[in-house]
């Protein structure tokens, strides 16, 4: 892609992205988050209706009357975004790919965190590390997480998720909010998960296509493996073959869902021919509204 198409493309996403999180999210994005992070300002006497679960039990002794501990809300929040960039992230039967929507999520994200004044940083990960972008402020910090976003090409097309998440583990020792988008066709990955997941405030992003969920009757068709680039016959036509294949992808669909749901972590499930707009609010509204 030469520099101008993919200045084009870059502006495009920004004008789309941009007014998503300006109307919508940031608003949403940040009362979902705030209050995750707060620093011990000071102590002072126990007033009517103070949370009981504030009072510092050492100074009340000594004091012999309730004291609670009085914590200020860190403004400033860190987000991350681990983005799959795997073979199976180029496949769509509607109007783009996996990856196309992935993209513009994360520009969305990016854009509600600097409205914010919060930092940003990108992971674009395949079965290994393929780039890690720190966390930093600023448009122009954006603009070149969309670029990569958009133009980077990965040295693998398999996937590892369990990887990513060590390597985030290792690089990111303050708490940062977490959002890791794929397709999640990976599993082995529980255990990083719930290490993360006790640091960080995480939320997994699905994104997948309606013909991936189930295989339609086409009769015998050469199907390509985007993970490890082999051309198969299948017949689909069979029916013992189209419930495996189901059988498989639901049982993916099924790890998703329980390891983040057990590592205290949040899932949202979006098709690319639906409104992720729509996903993201309801998920950032019943997020603040705990």
């Amino acid at each position: 892609m030469d520099t101008k198409e993919l200045l084009k493309k870059v502006r495009k996403i920004e004008i789309k992205t941009r007014r998503l999180s300006n109307h919508i999210f940031s608003g949403e994005y940040h009362s979902s988050f705030k209050g995750r992070g707060m620093t011990f300002s000071e102590v002072r006497q126990y007033q009517y209706g103070d949370d009981v679960r504030a009072i510092d039990w050492n100074v009340t002794a000594r004091y012999n009357e309730p004291y609670v501990k009085v914590f200020e809300e860190e403004r400033e929040l860190t987000m991350m975004l681990m983005v799959d960039i795997s073979g199976s992230e180029f496949f769509g039967t509607t109007q783009q790919f996996k990856k196309d929507t992935l993209t513009e999520i994360a520009a969305t994200l990016a854009f509600s965190a600097i409205q914010n004044n919060d930092k940003v940083g990108l992971l674009l990960f395949s079965d290994q590390m393929e780039l890690f972008i720190p966390p930093k402020k600023g448009k122009s910090h954006v603009l070149r997480i969309i670029r990569e976003l958009i133009e980077f090409k990965p040295k693998s097309t398999k996937t590892n998720i369990n990887e990513a998440l060590k390597f985030l583990s290792s690089v990111m020792k303050k708490k940062a909010i977490v959002f890791v988008l794929s397709d999640f066709m990976d599993t082995h990955y529980e255990r990083t998960l719930k290490i993360v997941g006790r640091k960080h405030d995480v939320t997994g992003i699905r994104i997948y296509d309606q013909n991936e969920v189930s295989m339609p009757n086409l009769g015998m068709v050469p199907m390509l493996d985007a993970e490890t680039g082999k051309v198969m016959l299948v017949n689909t036509a069979s029916k013992s073959v189209r419930k495996g294949y189901e059988k498989h992808y639901n049982k993916s669909v099924e790890y998703f869902e329980k390891t983040f749901t057990h590592s205290g972590a949040g899932t949202i499930s979006s098709r690319i021919d639906e409104s992720y707009v729509k996903k993201l609010l309801g998920y950032f509204k019943h997020k603040g509204a705990r």
